[in-house]
């Protein structure tokens, strides 16, 4: 099936989008204002906010520095970094002298830092600070050529980023150098290395260009029509192309990024920041609408019982139907007036529409949150896409549930006929893999279609659905072909279960490790009095296994009998990044999961 738009109503691209990345900055001086706000973080408790002229101006500063420091086109600079102003300020110090930013998640695994760095071979690494900077100094130790080093905050040794702009002497020779160095950047050189995830091996370099990150902003913003007044809030990490994509397209229409200050004050800091919208992942979504759910457990009486009425009647919500019946409506004014009204104040009170990518979200809760009037638009891409390659759209109307919307009109979709897997081609597709030819040869084939890897259809409206992962995609001992993800999927709506992971190649059945959301059976156990200290015993207990049991049983009855879940084992912790078991982006890393726990998953196959 060929594809490049499956719907008749199309967005135009922006028309000024610049060739740069760089190029946001000065446009933004010059339509927004010198004085508008272009980021602010967390110092002390209160937020310092960065203006369009400072900011650029110390941009400049950085460039020059890296200039006197000997750092030119085509040199890889490294930074590991949690989000901040100051990320952004390199992001673009380093793209504005052409040489190539090469951004490292904090979390990444020791192994992870090791093959990035010496496979990168950085000139320059930037660390936020003396935790992360433990992480790396090992690995620089042992480098052939140690690359220069700076620090956002006071590490012992190094030279302050500020230190580094202080150092710098600004005169007409120093200008002119920059300059010179930004008129010689071409729109097809190399803008970013990003190293993937590595779910399944040893992290690729994505190479992206300056055009390949501007013509995903230019195709897929405007499915997102946003004033410049629009306060939004970051929290998903930079080093992924997800939120680094849509922060340049924050900086195209004008609109402020404030971050937060960690995981766990995401909602403290959006109800201080009122932001009108927000990017995020489906795991976070899960984690907020478990805390509402906690938060209504823990009421009684009539206002218990209005809460949960109010949540089921969501629950029911179509957010495909332009205009439900009026008795429906009539009950949904009702639980606005009384229960969602606070979950809305909760996001502090302005939030328009929330962005969710990276993983496919449960459909009951685009459901959920449409009703509440904070509609959720899912979208799709990967980071050697740059990365959307298709989104729900506010400015098409279109949000439908368990798809990921209309492609861009920046890219050609083609779905294999034999194996279903999606096929894309245009302007966002990377240039290749970093030294990795034989890669780049098997990503992308002779006709410029990059192989995404994953399982696809398009569904009666026109809109494409993500139906599983290509090499995750298992065959059973009867020749049956089972999709982990689309069982995963459906299972992790339970209120019960937090992560899960479907197994069974060349097995009889499938079975499942299954992570129980604990905050909600520790509640459950307490509701039904039983007695536990521990998450080990808590989940050993007949009465948990037995409840689990059911749950299993209930949601079974979506699938064929060769996809049924016939047996499973409960995790008694949450897998982590730490762990290696998810990606810094929470993906699910099954080959390392299944190491772990091989005793479980070859007892649960035992005859």
């Amino acid at each position: 099936m060929d594809k490049k738009t499956n719907n008749k109503k199309t967005v135009q691209a922006y028309p000024d989008i610049p060739s740069r990345t760089f190029d946001l900055l000065p446009r933004f001086v010059e339509k927004y204002g010198k004085k508008k706000v272009m980021f602010a973080s967390k110092v002390d408790g209160s937020w310092k906010k960065y203006i369009s002229r400072d900011f650029v101006k110390m941009t400049d500063v950085i460039s020059q520095g890296l200039i006197g420091l000997g750092v030119g086109k085509g040199d890889r600079v490294a930074l590991v970094s949690n989000n901040c102003p100051q990320w952004n300020m390199v992001d673009f110090a380093v793209q504005q002298i052409g040489a190539i930013l090469v951004p490292v998640y904090p979390t990444a695994r020791q192994s992870d830092y090791e093959h990035i760095l010496n496979h990168a071979d950085p000139k320059v690494v930037f660390v936020e600070g003396s935790l992360i900077h433990k992480k790396v100094k090992s690995v620089l130790d042992k480098m052939p050529v140690r690359p220069k080093e700076f620090s956002f905050n006071p590490v012992e040794g190094l030279m302050t980023l500020r230190g580094l702009m202080v150092s710098v002497k600004i005169d007409k020779k120093s200008q002119t150098a920059l300059q010179a160095h930004k008129d010689a950047i071409d729109p097809e050189d190399v803008a970013t290395i990003i190293y993937t995830s590595g779910t399944l091996g040893t992290p690729k370099g994505v190479m992206l260009t300056h055009n390949n990150l501007m013509s995903c902003v230019a195709y897929y913003g405007p499915h997102y029509p946003v004033p410049s007044s629009h306060k939004v809030v970051s929290f998903l990490p930079l080093s992924h192309i997800y939120e680094r994509s849509v922060l340049y397209t924050h900086l195209y229409l004008g609109n402020a990024t404030y971050y937060v200050e960690n995981f766990g004050t995401i909602m403290r800091d959006i109800a201080d920041v009122k932001p009108e919208h927000f990017t995020t992942v489906p795991r976070i979504v899960e984690k907020v609408y478990n805390g509402f759910m906690r938060k209504g457990d823990k009421l009684t009486g009539m206002k218990k019982r209005i809460f949960l009425w109010a949540f089921k009647l969501a629950e029911r919500y179509d957010e495909t139907e332009k205009k439900p019946q009026r008795a429906y409506r009539f009950k949904l004014y009702i639980a606005n007036r009384l229960v969602f009204k606070d979950v809305r104040k909760a996001f502090g009170g302005h939030l328009e529409f929330i962005i969710s990518g990276g993983a496919s979200l449960q459909p009951r809760l685009v459901r959920l949150f449409a009703a509440m009037d904070i509609p959720i638009v899912e979208g799709y891409g990967l980071t050697e896409t740059s990365p959307v390659i298709a989104t729900n759209s506010l400015a098409l109307g279109i949000i439908k549930a368990g798809t990921v919307g209309v492609p861009c009109e920046s890219v050609h979709i083609k779905i294999d006929p034999e194996s279903g897997e999606i096929l894309v081609k245009g302007s966002p597709v990377m240039k290749g893999y970093y030294k990795n030819e034989e890669a780049t040869r098997d990503a992308i084939d002779e006709e410029g279609y990059f192989h995404t890897g994953d399982i696809g259809e398009f569904d009666e409206d026109g809109l494409l659905k993500i139906t599983g992962r290509k090499k995750e995609i298992f065959k059973d001992s009867m020749g049956k072909y089972i999709s982990p993800a689309l069982i995963e999927g459906k299972f992790t709506e339970s209120p019960l279960i937090s992560m899960m992971m479907v197994v069974g190649e060349n097995q009889k059945f499938a079975a499942a490790l299954i992570v129980p959301n604990f905050e909600n059976l520790k509640a459950w156990c307490e509701e039904n009095h039983i007695p536990y200290t521990t998450n080990t015993e808590m989940i050993k207990a007949k009465a948990v296994n037995d409840r689990f049991r059911k749950e299993v049983e209930n949601y079974n009855k979506f699938f064929g009998d060769y996809e049924k879940i016939k047996r499973f084992e409960l995790i008694d912790r949450e897998w982590t990044i730490e762990e290696g078991e998810i990606t810094p982006s929470l993906k699910l890393r099954r080959k390392i999961v299944a190491e772990h726990y091989k005793e479980l998953i070859d007892g649960m196959f035992a005859e």
